[in-house]
């Protein structure tokens, strides 16, 4: 009778040795950071995070994404640093979207609410410390 259980295990062990030898192998390789950004539509691979940086800054220039920014409570300076704070995946990231935006009036406001969302998440992680009503998680 005790020998029931010990046949048992040895026949599910020998499945188990038997269908691992079946299993595929993974390949691996090295890629690098641009082709996983690429890949992900974040970044044109002609387009550098540095040259995406100054199209936010020029953004910020504009008259109207300036005085939207300042009936928020924010001043073009504190974008500035927030836009200089950014790591460049974020930078990608936030280009990309103003990229899809709709062309228009409606497109200016989607801007400053797409950078004040960056700038109160930043703000939360504990990069800066702009909003008075955020609380740092640092």
């Amino acid at each position: 009778m005790n020998r029931r259980p010990s046949r048992w295990l040895a026949t599910l062990a020998a499945a188990s040795i038997g269908f691992a030898s079946v299993m595929p192998t993974a390949q691996a390789a090295m890629i690098g950071t641009e082709q996983v950004a690429a890949a992900q539509g974040m970044v044109s691979v002609d387009v550098g995070a540095a040259e995406q940086r100054a199209r936010l800054n020029a953004l910020l220039e504009r008259e109207d994404v300036a005085a939207a920014l300042v009936e928020r409570g924010v001043s073009v300076e504190q974008a500035r640093d927030r836009v200089a704070a950014l790591a460049d995946a974020e930078v990608a990231a936030l280009a990309q979207q103003i990229d899809q935006a709709p062309a228009g009036a409606a497109s200016a406001l989607g801007i400053v609410v797409v950078v004040l969302a960056v700038l109160v998440v930043t703000d939360i992680l504990g990069y800066t410390s702009i909003f008075p009503f955020t609380k740092s998680m640092r």
